[in-house]
């Protein structure tokens, strides 16, 4: 089955430092709910994903390469196959992403355009409920990324903050100036180093069923319930008329 899918998401950095979060595989792929990188080669990605459906558990398998990485206009286009581990199901899939600022500054708007081509399990989600599913991973994808970003920026500007230098006092007469026993001592203090920025939590496998089955479940709520109460409408107007002949 193959279908078309356009999904965005935003980065809190702007677009020349989000063409690098986006580029270091390794370090975002766990943003990924089940992804994971086994290897880079290159502009070659080896990696894998797990989805879990209620009892039902698969894993696909493949490679993805960068095919333009186009700096100047922050283009980025990848194509990628893999295939079921256990099972006959494939997927491929040709991915573009466009960077652009957005309305700050500040930030960039991803728009991805996906060429998506499916077949074995899956494809029974049918072209209804894929694009829901996509988005819902993209948006998880973009809560992710925006946290570890938040984190590496934070570590980035506690470190350039405790390494700046402190002006001894000069003065001969201010009575804060130190020794140079004391100034000697303080420099000597070993200084304790700052917490490296945290991966993002990898989830070990992506749950379908909060983004297929509750779907389909909000949707069929509301169509059993208007069911239902026109049932019970029926019923009243049959009582009515009874009770009138």
């Amino acid at each position: 089955m193959a279908i078309e899918l356009d999904n965005s998401f935003t980065v809190p950095v702007p677009p020349e430092q989000a063409w690098d979060v986006l580029l270091d595989v390794e370090r975002i792929a766990p943003c990924m709910p089940g992804a994971s990188v086994l290897s880079v080669s290159g502009d070659e990605v080896e990696g894998q994903v797990k989805v879990k459906l209620g009892p039902l558990s698969l894993t696909y398998k493949g490679t993805a390469k960068f095919i333009e990485k186009n700096a100047e206009g922050h283009t980025i286009t990848i194509e990628a196959s893999g295939k079921e581990t256990r099972g006959a199901g494939t997927a491929s899939a040709n991915v573009t992403a466009n960077l652009n600022p957005g309305d700050t500054g500040a930030e960039t708007v991803v728009s991805i355009h996906t060429a998506l081509n499916v077949t074995g399990r899956p494809a029974q989600f049918g072209r209804s409920l894929l694009p829901e599913v996509s988005g819902k991973l993209i948006q998880q994808f973009a809560t992710n990324l925006e946290a570890l970003i938040t984190a590496d920026t934070a570590t980035e500007t506690e470190t350039s903050e405790s390494a700046e230098p402190t002006e001894p006092a000069t003065e001969t007469g201010d009575s804060t100036a130190q020794s140079p026993a004391a100034t000697a001592a303080t420099a000597a203090t070993p200084v304790a180093p700052k917490p490296a920025a945290p991966a993002a939590q990898q989830e070990d496998s992506l749950n379908a069923f909060k983004f297929v089955v509750i779907p389909i479940l909000k949707r069929l709520i509301p169509v059993a319930a208007v069911g239902a109460a026109g049932a019970a409408i029926a019923v009243a107007i049959r009582r009515l008329r009874r009770q009138k002949s």
